[in-house]
């Protein structure tokens, strides 16, 4: 494959920011980026968390993910504003629009990350184009971006992560062993929490020490994830730039149940009907998400919810599931349920995500969702079932579709 020129276009605090903006040009005299200040759920409520932060509220310590209510802790004075998405897609597609001027293939990964295919750019000065690409954003819609630049989408991701904010950094083949590895393992992209537990607990510490392990090794250690990350360590990943758009915000599904739910093993089975849509529908739109949230509703019509942010995206039924029950078992208070939701958010391609699941990885459950996924959309949705809904009364895939939500399952060829 001849060489590539990739841009990874990356806003700033995308959340915050686009929320500084859209106030500034609203009137207020106040920049959020400019106090300590974040967006995030109900603070009264305890269970919302941390989605975005300015500079300022991360100088004490704030952290994206954490719980609202800790966040206020370390900073009594904090400035919360709750999410608008529809204001966030608007600004993403203004900046779409921007990128369409400089290249016709462009991947929005999420929601504030975008690849673009330059490679036309090639014998011209395309970090000059860069630079000037920033800067329209800048001036033209209010906020800041980090570009990174090079041969693949894993590298011009990496690069785009350097130093922040209104930064332009490139990471080519032959810089990945003066900028990359020195880094701590952990900043490797696709690696969480419990996999740099793993790598250090053997010793690995930096991206290099990673890079320069035997191949075979770290595969019979790891197996396939472990491949990759190796892959990933010394640059090597080949993916296009995909012309495809990014309509949906979250993937989430709910059910009103036709008697009041008294006990745990019938909660987490309506849990599990619902997990199967949300991962259903997420793997058929090709999209991972990072947070889990649930909410039910009890016969007094009082409704909770809790959310958590997982360390790597997700489609997997079973992880949505399992983080579903540790959510209920939260917040739940013994009263009888009527209502149930399950939302995936934050959510991304999953193009790096096809075989790096670290976090619990089973190649085995990998397969097995994509298995089930065609049979039932071949042959209907109850071709293929749990065998604990048998006689059970309930039904083994449950999804009627928010009404901010996108389409229901399409095809699978």
């Amino acid at each position: 494959m001849k060489e590539r020129i990739i841009f990874h276009v990356d806003v700033n605090s995308a959340y915050l920011s686009w929320e500084a903006v859209y106030r500034l040009q609203h009137g207020e005299s106040i920049d959020l980026r400019e106090i300590p200040s974040i967006v995030g759920g109900d603070e009264s409520k305890r269970h919302g968390i941390v989605l975005s932060k300015s500079i300022p509220a991360k100088e004490y310590g704030i952290v994206t993910g954490e719980s609202v209510y800790s966040a206020r802790q370390k900073c009594p004075n904090l400035t919360i504003v709750p999410p608008n998405y529809e204001r966030y897609i608007k600004a993403s597609n203004s900046m779409i629009s921007l990128l369409n001027e400089y290249s016709p293939i462009i991947q929005r990964f999420s929601i504030d990350e975008v690849f673009m295919d330059c490679s036309h750019f090639k014998g011209k000065d395309f970090l000059k184009i860069a630079y000037e690409i920033k800067e329209r954003i800048k001036e033209e819609l209010g906020f800041t971006v980090n570009i990174g630049i090079s041969s693949n989408k894993l590298l011009a991701k990496m690069a785009s992560d350097f130093k922040k904010p209104d930064r332009i950094h490139t990471l080519f083949p032959d810089e990945i062993k003066e900028k990359m590895w020195p880094l701590p393992v952990g900043e490797l992209f696709m690696i969480g929490v419990k996999t740099q537990r793993k790598l250090n607990g053997r010793g690995i510490y930096t991206i290099g020490e990673l890079a320069n392990l035997d191949r075979k090794y770290i595969y019979s250690w790891l197996k396939m994830p472990g491949l990759l990350i190796w892959e990933y360590a010394n640059g090597i990943e080949n993916s296009p730039v995909r012309s495809i758009s990014y309509p949906v915000k979250s993937i989430g599904n709910s059910t009103t149940t036709s008697y009041d739910v008294d006990n745990r093993k019938e909660a987490y089975m309506f849990l599990l009907a619902i997990s199967e849509m949300v991962g259903m529908r997420t793997r058929d739109l090709k999209l991972c998400g990072k947070v889990v949230s649930v909410s039910i509703r009890n016969e007094e019509f009082y409704s909770y919810s809790h959310q958590r942010k997982l360390d790597v995206a997700t489609n997997s039924t079973n992880t949505i599931y399992e983080t579903s029950k540790k959510l209920f078992d939260e917040m739940w208070d013994g009263k009888p349920i009527r209502r149930f939701n399950i939302t995936l958010s934050e959510l991304s391609s999953s193009d790096f995500y096809q075989l790096s699941l670290l976090e619990g990885y089973s190649e085995k459950d990998e397969k097995l969702n994509k298995a089930i996924d065609r049979i039932r959309c071949k042959y209907g949705y109850n071709s293929i079932i749990r065998s604990c809904f048998l006689h059970s009364g309930i039904n083994p895939i449950i999804g009627g579709v928010m009404e901010e939500e996108y389409p229901m399952m399409s095809s699978i060829i």
